[in-house]
């Protein structure tokens, strides 16, 4: 352009300058910039230009150089926008230089300049990822008070760090939150909540926010089903667990091998055996195969209530599959079968090959 007498304008720098810095090539990025300052006029860097150059020394680690041109950038009297403070918030939430990155989100609502969802996200998973919760609450808190929409993988970082940390009833106060204000939340969120309250004993709190889910609509799918099956069997529900079981196919789901596995477990704990066995056989019926953790699991529940020939059933479909004992079932039967003459009778009801466990005992 040059040796045809046409002087490149601003525009013409931003586009090459964007692909130098799109290309990885900082320095020659750097060259172009220090032309552009030369020329001087209208050519001088802009917003767009500075932007672009950070954004691209972010996008190559180098935060340190991208600060610096930050500052060159104010000095020059150009107005760093919303993109020029992201990408910098970015690159520092990444470096984990927290303070740093809050010392920016500082300069920048000072200046007048509004951070977005983007440059919230950024704060977000940085905190989140530290497990500084206090600092990430007060984000969210502050995205959400003013109506901007974080995406699932921020939305579900920060509720997994809550309830990683214990504070999972405080997620869940965030989950409500959400529903009232019509917020549009992924299902992965509302299970990452819903489990780790169950898993920490909240299940009223769970079963509360469950139920509110169910009447805005949200679609459950089937691990949140299988979530809160078992969470009504550990609170004695058992009707209820009943009636989501019931749920599942006129929800449009069927029911998967977990969910078997809740629902026998369950029954067994409680002593239905019929109603066990008839779980375990619509279980094969519908194509899953019963598993050696499940086996084990019936084997052993069987075992310590003291149902031997039951538990002998369940041995028997252990034969001729891939499926073994484990060592915590095969010492509970010694165990067991060690109490002189109490079983004597039952062991002989076991398939032959298990029988051994308490041949001291019957001989």
């Amino acid at each position: 352009m040059s040796e045809l007498g046409c002087v490149p304008d601003a525009l013409s720098y931003s586009v090459v300058l964007k692909v130098l810095c799109d290309d990885s090539r900082s320095q020659r990025a750097l060259d172009l910039l220090q032309m552009m300052s030369k020329e001087g006029g209208g050519c001088a860097p802009n917003v767009v230009a500075y932007s672009t150059f950070i954004h691209g020394f972010c996008k190559e680690g180098k935060v340190s150089q991208a600060c610096d041109l930050f500052d060159e950038m104010v000095q020059q009297g150009v107005k760093p926008n919303v993109v020029t403070y992201t990408s910098v918030i970015d690159a520092l939430c990444k470096a984990r230089a927290m303070d740093k990155a809050e010392s920016f989100l500082r300069h920048m609502v000072n200046h007048g300049v509004r951070p977005n969802n983007v440059t919230y996200k950024y704060m977000i998973q940085g905190y989140s990822t530290l497990g500084w919760l206090k600092e990430a609450v007060k984000i969210f808190r502050e995205t959400t008070s003013r109506g901007l929409i974080l995406d699932d993988v921020t939305r579900n970082l920060f509720v997994a760090s809550l309830c990683n940390h214990g504070r999972s009833k405080e997620a869940a106060e965030f989950a409500h939150q959400m529903i009232e204000t019509g917020t549009t939340v992924s299902i992965s969120t509302y299970s990452i909540i819903l489990g780790e309250l169950c898993r920490n004993n909240c299940t009223e709190e769970a079963i509360i926010l469950f139920r509110k889910l169910g009447a805005v609509n949200v679609k459950f799918d089937i691990t949140i089903f299988n979530t809160m099956i078992d969470a009504m069997y550990r609170v004695q529900r058992r009707e209820e667990a009943n009636i989501l079981f019931a749920a599942i196919s006129a929800n449009g789901l069927v029911p998967n091998a977990s969910t078997y596995r809740i629902m026998i477990t369950s029954i067994v704990k409680e002593g239905s055996m019929e109603e066990a066995d008839h779980m375990f056989s619509s279980m094969e019926t519908s194509g899953y195969a019963p598993s050696s953790v499940l086996l084990n699991d019936i084997i052993r529940m069987l075992l310590e209530k003291g149902e031997i020939v039951k538990a002998g059933n369940y041995l028997s479909k252990v034969d001729g599959k891939c499926i073994s004992l484990e060592a915590s079932t095969g010492l509970l039967m010694m165990h067991l079968f060690s109490r002189e003459g109490k079983y004597h009778e039952q062991i002989r009801s076991l398939p032959a090959r298990y029988e051994f466990f308490g041949v001291s005992t019957v001989e």
